[in-house]
């Protein structure tokens, strides 16, 4: 029964919504009443602010990490169960409990996660990911470039258990599943621009256009 409550335990990690709490706690509002409606870090950060988006990204990085991590000191690091752990985390914030099981996209949950099973592949697809966004502005087409790419670096670069393999697997597709609509918005040139300021958004709405150029470029 130790490996199911393991698992059982991630899943119930991954649905504390921080964002949702940190917001609640610091506007009073719903955060998924605003923006895109995701509770994850960039919502906060485009609705709430520089230091509640960056707190969310923090927290829900820490709940994947700490999944994996009780996982492992529950089954002695069975890596089957642990490779568990890190698809039930996921799957708890993107389907929480406590929210009736509409949450985010599980991009944080999936780096705290990995980067317990899998870091030199982690930090691999970290490059990826900041090539994407420095290139496009879309935090979006970050994710998804390095969810795609992440089974291979792990296969590459870490040479692990088939299960781990299989868990970056079922993990990088499901991050591009859960991120099908910010495709539709990428391929129609209406999703939003990354930008840490509010008001530098609004002094060069012309950059706006120049990232619009730049996607269908690609």
């Amino acid at each position: 029964m130790t490996p199911v409550l393991a698992v059982v335990a991630a899943y119930l990690i991954g649905s504390i919504p921080f964002g949702f709490l940190l917001v609640k706690w610091k506007t009073g509002a719903d955060v998924r009443a605003a923006g895109s409606g995701n509770i994850g870090a960039t919502n906060v950060l485009r609705t709430t602010g520089r230091a509640a988006g960056i707190a969310t990204l923090l927290l829900d990085i820490a709940k994947g990490y700490c999944a994996v991590w009780l996982a492992a000191y529950l089954t002695e690091n069975k890596i089957e169960w642990m490779s568990a752990a890190a698809i039930a985390v996921m799957a708890g914030h993107a389907f929480p409990v406590f929210l009736r099981f509409h949450g985010g996209k599980a991009v944080a949950s999936f780096v705290g996660a990995f980067l317990y099973l899998t870091p030199l592949a982690l930090a691999a697809v970290t490059i990826v990911f900041f090539a994407a966004v420095a290139y496009s502005r879309y935090i979006s087409l970050g994710s998804i470039l390095g969810a795609g790419t992440f089974p291979l670096a792990v296969w590459l670069i870490e040479k692990p258990p088939l299960a781990v393999v299989a868990a970056a697997c079922v993990s990088g597709g499901f991050i591009i599943y859960r991120h099908r609509e910010n495709i539709a918005r990428i391929r129609a040139g209406t999703e939003h621009l990354f930008s840490f300021s509010a008001k530098r958004r609004q002094q060069h709405p012309d950059e706006d256009a120049a990232g619009d150029w730049r996607m269908r470029r690609l």
